[in-house]
């Protein structure tokens, strides 16, 4: 007998960025139109001059700035960044463009409740650059993913995917250009069915064998 969905209690997002904020506005998209029912509480940057940053202000979101040099180690910085989040009250972490590793204490403090979006269909070519390692495996279809975070990279259950093809000339600008199209759609409709308890993780999710060349 299946289990009864189980929504999670609080529908306040934290989003995590370092950049531009593209997966951020279209999370805000979402919400505007009605397709999210969600309350962004904060953004938050390890970067002060993240342009995602004044996105947030912009939509009249709360917003702050940790900077990564204040803290001797890694887990120092993870502590103050859950401490933040907590204390906005946040129930789902959503990390978008947001370029630091995940430590043990941000998962402690939000087991499988932090979700990332990466531009491959995982498990393959995981990592930086993922649409350089696409185009230099000879690969034909590449596209996005949106995952729960794990301490092992980009290697945490998957919750949605998208196909995007390889066309004959592409460069890695080009490529990116297109994936992100499918996260800026697959992003928020993920956050949607984690936020809902629809989201079971499928057997060997997170294991499932690489895309062999030209695939």
């Amino acid at each position: 007998m299946t289990a009864e969905p189980t929504p999670l209690p609080n529908r306040r997002l934290g989003v995590l960025i370092s950049g531009r904020g593209s997966n951020l506005q279209a999370i805000i998209d979402a919400i505007a139109a009605g397709a999210l029912d969600a309350t962004i509480a904060v953004v938050v940057s390890n970067r002060a001059g993240a342009a995602g940053l004044t996105r947030a202000r912009d939509a009249g979101l709360e917003t702050c700035f940790i900077d990564p040099r204040r803290f001797s180690t890694r887990d120092a910085y993870d502590r103050a960044l859950a401490d933040e989040l907590r204390a906005h009250d946040v129930g789902l972490v959503c990390l978008a463009g947001y370029m630091r590793l995940v430590g043990a204490p941000l998962l402690e403090a939000f087991p499988g409740r932090i979700l990332n979006i990466h531009p491959s269909l995982l498990p393959s070519f995981p990592g930086l650059h993922a649409q350089r390692q696409a185009l230099e495996h000879g690969a034909r279809v590449s596209g996005a993913t949106v995952h729960v975070v794990t301490a092992e990279l980009d290697a945490g259950p998957i919750v949605r995917q998208a196909a995007v093809p390889v066309l004959e000339g592409d460069t890695e600008e080009s490529l990116a250009a297109r994936i992100l199209v499918e996260e800026h759609r697959i992003y928020p409709e993920a956050i949607r069915e984690l936020l809902e308890g629809r989201f079971r993780p499928a057997p060997g999710s997170a294991s499932a064998r690489p895309l062999p060349a030209g695939s």
